[in-house]
């Protein structure tokens, strides 16, 4: 465990410690392209994200996981090269048609690993925590990354920020190509236990799909995904939860045009993401508790969104708690999704909720695009707020739902033999 976390940890710092990160829209700015056309470029990226995230999660429970994840980075740093070196609206097309191929092998892969070992050794309910402190390391690699980006871009131009990002893609193929794996599958290798005791999961091990020695084929993999879909309704809801708190969060992508917006220099506009990324980290550093808070947290960074939005370099402040909320939420929503799906098939139901994810991303650049021709950033991101304000409605509604069949099921409140009618739920 303690070798998975140290992979994990640095997967995640490398993944994210990419200098383009804050400053590739204004490159792309610079190189006269407008919001509209940015935004094309923010679709096209989706677009192929969600064309390869299904088949990429059948990928990743057919093959080695572990060489998807030391492949990824290097397909997304040949999108930064193109970028820097060949900097035209074909060449940011064809790297964000990269970056989404690269992002689609490392989705769900990266999730079912890390469960799949944890489970390995009864520690399963640690996965949130590792997850979400993960993701506070990726977000720290943001900071470093903003703050560098500042003074790299001063001194070396586009250019130098380009090439460190290709140097860091490499290390983190490196990285990934040392991760720990357990499981069978083609190509890769199936490591015996250090010990003689293993989880209680590992002794149900499925002989369709995820037996040693098996080798399960796309088609069969694919019926176990869709099979735990139509089987499991809290599967289904944890699915469609996370690819909407997920896909919605792709308006962060706009946080420098929106900075950018309010009246400061571009060498401020690093610094203030950098605030911004505070907050993304502590919440990622938040992971694994008050989970039963989700709805109310929601419509929080919901309304500070909005808030910040329209508040000028002062907004960047309530910025960060939203974005700090949101990115709880999302390691929240990808354990609640992580808890309800066997092994048989995880790599793949996750991929459909990154897929449903890419889904809404799509709708919300589409929408980002045409109201970018009337109204202000600002404007925008107070509509983009009104989704997680709906999430959060929904939310609430099914909790006081439960809630009220809980106290009808008590023995004496009517129900007859008071069995609750919840658990005769599939």
């Amino acid at each position: 465990m303690s070798r998975l976390a140290r992979r994990l940890y640095a997967y995640a710092f490398l993944e994210d410690l990419i200098l383009l990160y804050p400053v590739y829209a204004l490159l792309f700015a610079e190189r006269g392209l407008s919001a509209a056309e940015i935004s094309s470029l923010f679709i096209i990226w989706s677009c192929v994200t969600f064309v390869v995230e299904i088949p990429s999660g059948l990928w990743a429970d057919v093959f080695s996981r572990r060489r998807l994840l030391a492949l990824a980075p290097l397909v997304t740093g040949v999108g930064y090269a193109l970028w820097t070196w060949l900097p035209s609206y074909p060449a940011f097309a064809a790297g964000f048609v990269l970056w989404g191929v690269g992002s689609s092998l490392c989705s769900g892969t990266l999730q079912a690993l890390v469960y799949e070992e944890l489970e390995r050794w009864n520690a399963a309910g640690s996965y949130a925590r590792l997850m979400g402190r993960s993701q506070a390391l990726g977000t720290t690699a943001m900071m470093a990354a903003t703050a560098l980006a500042a003074p790299v871009l001063h001194l070396g131009g586009y250019a130098a920020v380009g090439a460190a990002s290709v140097v860091v893609c490499v290390l983190g193929a490196l990285v990934g190509g040392s991760f720990p794996e357990s499981r069978g599958g083609r190509g890769g290798t199936r490591a015996e236990p250090e010990t003689a005791t293993e989880p209680e999961a590992a002794k149900e091990t499925e002989p369709d799909v995820a037996a040693p020695g098996h080798d399960p084929g796309f088609l069969t993999v694919l019926r176990a995904g869709l099979g735990e879909l139509r089987g499991s309704r809290p599967a289904r809801n944890a699915v469609l939860l996370t690819s909407a708190v997920t896909g919605a969060l792709m308006i962060d992508e706009y946080v420098p045009l929106l900075i950018g917006s309010m009246d400061v220099g571009a060498s401020a506009v690093p610094l203030l993401m950098l605030l911004v990324t505070v907050g993304v980290a502590v919440g990622g550093w938040c992971a694994g508790r008050g989970a039963r808070r989700l709805g109310p947290a929601l419509a929080v960074a919901a309304l500070a969104l909005a808030a910040g939005a329209v508040s000028g370099p002062a907004g960047a402040v309530l910025l960060a708690l939203a974005f700090g909320i949101f990115q709880w939420a999302m390691v929240t929503c990808d354990a609640m999704l992580q808890d309800r799906v066997t092994d048989r098939a995880r790599a793949t139901v996750s991929s459909v909720a990154g897929f449903g994810s890419e889904v809404v991303s799509v709708l919300l650049c589409a929408g980002y695009a045409l109201g970018s021709q009337l109204w202000e950033h600002s404007t925008l991101f107070v509509l983009a707020a009104v989704p997680y304000l709906l999430i959060a409605l929904v939310l609430q509604q099914h909790t006081r739902r439960r809630r009220r069949e809980l106290r009808q099921d008590r023995p004496g409140s009517g129900t007859g033999d008071g069995t609750s009618r919840r658990t005769a739920r599939p």
